[in-house]
């Protein structure tokens, strides 16, 4: 299954992952580095066009980002303490002599 969006941050602003999203049909909202800001600037007109972006669409990524951070939080998940002989089912090693 493809995404229709993709929502990101700044580390996922490479020109290969932006083209790549592009050639899929993925629209995509991912903030510029400012060292891509730079460089285009300095290429002046060659630089072309900065990326759209709409800050609206990417103050959503905030609520996945909440829901991790809530899962690292939960200390089952983040330690998996649970690891019981019921809860984690594990073969224990046949020694045969």
């Amino acid at each position: 299954m493809r995404p229709d969006h993709v929502i990101g941050d700044k580390g996922y602003g490479s020109k290969a992952i932006r083209t790549w999203l592009r050639r899929r049909g993925i629209r995509h909202t991912i903030p510029e580095r400012a060292d891509q800001v730079r460089n285009r600037a300095r290429r002046s007109s060659l630089g072309g066009r900065p990326p759209v972006f709409n800050k609206d669409v990417y103050q959503h990524r905030n609520v996945v980002e909440r829901f991790f951070n809530r899962l690292k939080q939960w200390r089952g998940i983040a330690t998996r303490y649970d690891k019981t002989a019921q809860s984690h089912k594990t073969a224990a090693p046949s020694h045969q002599s």
